[in-house]
C-alpha cells in the first residue's frame, strides 16, 4: 500500500493534469510531497514507536492514512491534492518503520531476519513498481482519484488482523520524545530539498541558495542537540558502524537514480511510444519482475557470497541499464529497450533494498530497531522523492532549452507556454500544434531522458565501487549473531 502511493500517479498524471490544471511546479509537488513528508517524519515516528509501542503506532497511522487517501481522491484543486499528499506522507511515516521494526522482533535469527527483510523490501518495491500498473488500469474504468481509494480496504484488513497476528513491542527503558528535536527535523530537510529542486529547474538563484543554507543551518543545530541529549531523537552513535553508514548512502543514491528513471520511462511509454496508461503500466510491471528476483534472491546469495560484492554486482548491471536508456530515440524500437533497461535498474534496486536494509537494521540493538528502521526508510523514501525531483528537473531543463530553439515565431503565447513547459502539456494541445512541433517536443523529451540517464549511470557507478570496497569485510549471513 505504501509503495503503491509513491508511484500511483506516474501514469495518471496526464489525466490529473487535465482535470486540476496544475503548473509544472505543482505537478512535481503532487508527485513528491508524499515522499518528502514521509522522510521528514520517519525519524520522529520510528522513535515514537519504540516508546509507545510499534503495533499501536501502526494502527493509529493506518486510520490516518485511510482518511488522507479519501481526501486525496476527492481533491478539487492542485493545492488541495498537494495538502492531501502531504497528510498521506505524515501518516505513512507512522507505518513504515513500525512494520520493519516488528520484523526484527519476529525473527531474532540473523538468517531468518535477512530473508524476512528481503521479502519485506520486495513487497514494498513491488508496490512502488506496480504503482503505474495499478494507476493505469484504474484509469481505464474510473477517474484518477480512484487510485487513492484502494488504500481503504487494505487499511480495514490491517485493523482487523494486526491485533490478532502482530506482537506489541516497546523499548523497556525508552525516554521521553524530545519535541524540540521533532520540530527541528523538518526544517533540516524541506528547505534543502526545495533548494535542489530550484537549482535543477532554474539554475543557481538567490532563493535556492538561501533555502539550502537554511537547511544546513538547521542540520547543524539538530545534530548539536542530539549529541547533548541522553535520549536523542536520532542516535548518532549508530553512524560509527561503517556498514550502517555505507548502506544508508547506497540506499539513498541508488533510489535517487531509480526513482526518477521510473517517472521518465512511464512518461516515455505513454507520451512518446503512444501506449494507453494500462498498457504502459503492464510494460513497467513486466520490468518489475526483476525486483522480485533481486529482493528475494539477494539474501540467499549473500549466504555464500559477501553482501558487499552481491550489491556491487547488481549495481553494475543497473549501470548497464541506465546506459541503455541513453540509446533510445522516438522512432526506434524503444519500448523493448526501455523495459529491459528498467528491469536492470530494478534488479539493482531490489538487491540494495533487501541487503542494505538488513545491514542497517541488523547493526542496531533491539531497543533501537524502530529508530534504525526509520533511518533506512527515510533514505529510501527521500531517495525516490529526490529522484523524481532531481532527475525530473534535469530532464525538464534539457527539454526547455531544446524547445526554446524550435518554436515558431507566430505561435500563440498560451500555446507557446504550454509547449515549453513539458511534453505532457504539449500533448494536451497536440491537435492544435503546427506540423512537426509535437515530434520536436518528443525529441526534446528524449534528450532530457538521456541526460537524466547519464546522471543515474554515473552516480550508480560510484556506488558500485563504494559497495565493493567499503562493504567487502561484511561477512556472509549465517545463523550466528555478528557473523
Amino acid at each position: 500500500m505504501l509503495g503503491l502511493d509513491l508511484t500511483l500517479l506516474h501514469l495518471t498524471l496526464p489525466a490529473l493534469a487535465a482535470d486540476l490544471q496544475p503548473t509544472s511546479s505543482q505537478a512535481l509537488w503532487i508527485m513528491d510531497a508524499y515522499g518528502f513528508l514521509i522522510a521528514g517524519f520517519l525519524i520522529t515516528m520510528g522513535t515514537l514507536g519504540d516508546r509507545i509501542g510499534r503495533r499501536k503506532l501502526l494502527l493509529i497511522g493506518a486510520v490516518a492514512f485511510a482518511a488522507a487517501s479519501v481526501l486525496a481522491a476527492f481533491s478539487t484543486s492542485a493545492n488541495m491534492l498537494i495538502a492531501a499528499r502531504a497528510a498521506l506522507g505524515v501518516a505513512g511515516a507512522t507505518l513504515m518503520p513500525s512494520t520493519l521494526a516488528l520484523i526484527s522482533n519476529l525473527f531474532p535469527s540473523p538468517r531468518q531476519r535477512a530473508l524476512g527483510i528481503g521479502i519485506w523490501a520486495t513487497m514494498w518495491g513491488i508496490g512502488y513498481a506496480l504503482g503505474p500498473v495499478v494507476g493505469g488500469l484504474l484509469l481505464e474504468w474510473f477517474w484518477w482519484g480512484a487510485a487513492f481509494l484502494i488504500a481503504v480496504p487494505v487499511v480495514i484488513l490491517l485493523l482487523l488482523l494486526a491485533p490478532l497476528l502482530l506482537p506489541e513491542y516497546r523499548a523497556p527503558e525508552a525516554g521521553r520524545l524530545d519535541l524540540p528535536s521533532v520540530l527541528l527535523s523538518l526544517p533540516v530537510m524541506l528547505p534543502f530539498v526545495y533548494g535542489i529542486k530550484q537549482i535543477a529547474k532554474s539554475g543557481i538563484t538567490l532563493d535556492a541558495i538561501a533555502a539550502i543554507l537554511v537547511g544546513v543551518l538547521f542540520a547543524w543545530i539538530f545534530i548539536k542537540r542530539q549529541r547533548r541529549l541522553a535520549d536523542p531523537l536520532l542516535d548518532l552513535s549508530l553512524f560509527s558502524n561503517r556498514a550502517f553508514s555505507v548502506a544508508l548512502i547506497v540506499l539513498l543514491f541508488g533510489l535517487v537514480a531509480v526513482g526518477g528513471t521510473m517517472l521518465l520511462v512511464a512518461q516515455y511509454l505513454q507520451l512518446v511510444a503512444g501506449h494507453s496508461p494500462a498498457t504502459a503500466g503492464l510494460w513497467m510491471g513486466l520490468a518489475a519482475l526483476a525486483m522480485i528476483i533481486g529482493g528475494t534472491g539477494a539474501p540467499l546469495v549473500a549466504r555464500v557470497i559477501r553482501p558487499g560484492f552481491v550489491v556491487a554486482g547488481s549495481l553494475a548491471l543497473s549501470v548497464v541499464g541506465y546506459l541503455m536508456l541513453t540509446q533510445m530515440t522516438p522512432d526506434t524500437g524503444g519500448v523493448t529497450l526501455a523495459v529491459a533497461a528498467l528491469a536492470l535498474a530494478y534488479l539493482g534496486n531490489g538487491t540494495i533494498a533487501a541487503l542494505g536494509t538488513d545491514l542497517v537494521v541488523g547493526s542496531a540493538p533491539a531497543e533501537k530497531a524502530g529508530s534504525a528502521s526509520a533511518m533506512t526508510e527515510m533514505v529510501q523514501d527521500l531517495g525516490i522523492s529526490l529522484g523524481v525531483a532531481l532527475l525530473g528537473s534535469i530532464a525538464s531543463a534539457v527539454y526547455h532549452r531544446a524547445m526554446l530553439n524550435h518554436l515558431p515565431g507566430d505561435l500563440e503565447a498560451s500555446m507557446r507556454e504550454a509547449v515549453v513547459d513539458s511534453l505532457w502539456a504539449a500533448s494536451s494541445l497536440a491537435s492544435e500544434l503546427p506540423d512537426g512541433l509535437m515530434a520536436q517536443a518528443q525529441v526534446a523529451f528524449m534528450a532530457g531522458l538521456h541526460g537524466a540517464a547519464m546522471f543515474s549511470a554515473a552516480s550508480v557507478a560510484v556506488l558500485t565501487v563504494l559497495s565493493a570496497v567499503a562493504l567487502r569485510h561484511v561477512g556472509v549471513v549465517t545463523q550466528r549473531e555478528g557473523a
